[in-house]
């Protein structure tokens, strides 16, 4: 054979780099989410306690991995992150502050998924039965609650940001149907409650106008209570980008099935009446009833993306890792041997 001359292979070596670096360009873009994909993913506030008490993830073959890497081979895309403002060490309703949040946003984000953050402005669970106002800002007034919202999102925020995390999406309020940090941002006083929204709201721009702000309610299949919230909401001029939605058929004790048109039309509505985008923040099913399960969550993917002009924008489910063994939380997708349900597959396949 011929021996190609010095040069020539000199060019040929070239042009194969490049075409490798290429084709390494090309998969990191795959590999990486883009602001404009629809977001599939989980709220996995119990990741770090779960692992601090040595829980232990396995995928499907036996083999011990990292959880967020089990949730990404399953489709996920997105991580949702839940903050507390001054948080116990509890197992289940604790820790979640802003130095844990970091951590957790950081390391999704160091594996290619887009985070969201959940402030529920106070020290431990808020939802729709409570609105408890955190211990350091209980005896504050009015105006002084303002400026709490503002610098707690503002420096949870910052501190990401100083990490190099940016959220795509924060959640100002957690499952507020009835408002937050009650008495004084209770839907009773609707004025007050929409300052304390847009105060959020200011908060999350100054650290950056692209990250979108949710609004968030319980029971997506309920137009009335949809309907009645947010018309208040743009009486009061709420500023917000997009509306989020729980959606548990197990809690209002009805199969998906009864209800799924339900939150169809009821994401529909919320397009064509307040002209913002719509998300499941937190969906959920029974642990063992895993095709059910299943059939629940491609069936809401589907409803989300069948919203028109693309104004549906994404499905999490809620501590899908939050095990029943470790949590004793039925609505987990994850078995008892420390294995993925199969229950996750819908994420991938729909």
């Amino acid at each position: 054979m011929k021996k190609i001359p010095v040069q020539f292979r000199l060019v040929f070596m070239t042009i194969m780099s490049l075409l490798a670096y290429s084709c390494s360009k090309a998969q990191i873009r795959e590999t990486t989410p883009t602001a404009f994909a629809f977001s599939k993913g989980a709220d996995v506030g119990w990741l770090p306690q779960m692992e601090a008490t040595g829980y232990k993830f396995y995928d499907s073959d036996g083999s011990e991995k990292d959880c967020l890497l089990l949730l990404k081979e399953r489709g996920m895309n997105s991580i949702r992150l839940r903050v507390f403002v001054n948080p116990n060490d509890d197992k289940a309703s604790g820790h979640c502050s802003k130095e844990e949040t970091v951590v957790m946003a950081l390391r999704a984000q160091k594996i290619g998924m887009r985070v969201m953050i959940d402030f529920h402005y106070s020290d431990s669970w808020a939802d729709p039965a409570k609105q408890f106002k955190p211990k350091a800002w209980e005896n504050h007034s009015f105006p002084e609650l303002l400026d709490d919202v503002y610098n707690h999102t503002f420096e949870v925020l910052h501190a990401l940001k100083v990490a190099g995390v940016t959220p795509e999406w924060v959640q100002v309020g957690n499952e507020i149907p009835g408002g937050m940090l009650w008495p004084d941002g209770s839907t009773n006083n609707w004025s007050q409650l929409g300052q304390l929204l847009n105060k959020g709201y200011d908060a999350v721009k100054s650290i950056n106008k692209n990250i979108k702000v949710i609004v968030h309610l319980d029971e997506g299949n309920n137009n009335d209570k949809f309907r009645t919230f947010f018309d208040n909401a743009t009486t009061q001029k709420v500023k917000y980008d997009v509306i989020g939605m729980s959606y548990y058929p197990y809690w209002i004790k009805k199969d998906y099935s009864e209800t799924i048109a339900d939150l169809e039309f009821n994401m529909n509505d919320m397009v064509k009446r307040y002209g913002k985008e719509v998300m499941v923040v937190e969906v959920g099913g029974e642990d063992d009833k895993v095709q059910n399960t299943y059939e629940l969550l491609a069936a809401t993917i589907k409803a989300v993306k069948s919203v028109p002009n693309n104004k549906g924008i994404g499905v999490l489910y809620w501590e899908p890792q939050g095990a029943k063994s470790w949590s004793q939380y039925s609505l987990s997708a994850w078995q008892a041997d420390g294995k993925p349900s199969p229950a996750l597959d819908a994420f991938k396949e729909n």
